[in-house]
């Protein structure tokens, strides 16, 4: 099984790939776990992007897509993976599609978490609130209005994807208001599992 989850910050992605993970063996693969594993291991792709990271710029769509492509080349990605932050852009899953096909490959599903924006502020200003009444640590970019940057960001770049696979019938959507479990269970039926 081949999948994106797409959504905005605060939709349940995380908590679902998780699900995934443990239900079906899958590999949840982050891009930015990826990259940095990639300068570490010191691959040619990760030596392209150490350089490019060094002189402070952002790593191109075309290493990204080749860090992803040597990362689900190997054997733990047998069975399948999640993409976790990729595509970001209309570009980047063009990009994707080119190398999976490249690769003899295709995606099983693109799942989408519809949320109410509103209500994932509410929840952010909520949980800040408990944690502070409990005197516990709060990250920094742990508030709404970090969140509402973050979804401004989200509607401008990544929202388009949506519409990119949509248009070519793989778009599926779940409704991510919902309880967790009745999530994972749509989930698990637009999968066919």
């Amino acid at each position: 099984m081949k999948l994106i989850l797409l959504g905005p910050p605060g939709a349940g992605k995380g908590t679902q790939a998780q699900r995934l993970v443990e239900t079906h063996g899958l590999v949840q693969l982050s891009t930015g776990d990826m990259l940095r594993a990639a300068v570490k291991n010191g691959t040619p792709i990760g030596l392209k992007a150490k350089d490019v990271m060094a002189r402070g710029e952002l790593v191109s769509d075309e290493i990204v897509v080749g860090i992803i492509e040597d990362r689900i080349a190997e054997p733990d990605c047998a069975k399948g993976f999640i993409l976790d932050g990729f595509p970001r852009t209309v570009a980047q899953a063009e990009a994707l599609d080119a190398m999976l096909a490249k690769s003899g490959m295709k995606l099983d599903a693109v799942i989408e978490l519809k949320v109410d924006e509103g209500i994932l502020v509410g929840r952010i200003e909520k949980r800040v609130a408990e944690m502070t009444a409990r005197g516990e640590p709060v990250r920094a970019d742990d508030n709404a209005e970090a969140l509402k940057k973050r979804l401004d960001a989200y509607r401008a770049q990544t929202a388009p994807v949506s519409d990119y696979y949509a248009s070519k019938g793989a778009l599926k959507t779940v409704d991510g208001m919902a309880p967790i479990d009745d999530v994972t269970k749509a989930i698990a039926g637009h999968l066919g599992v």
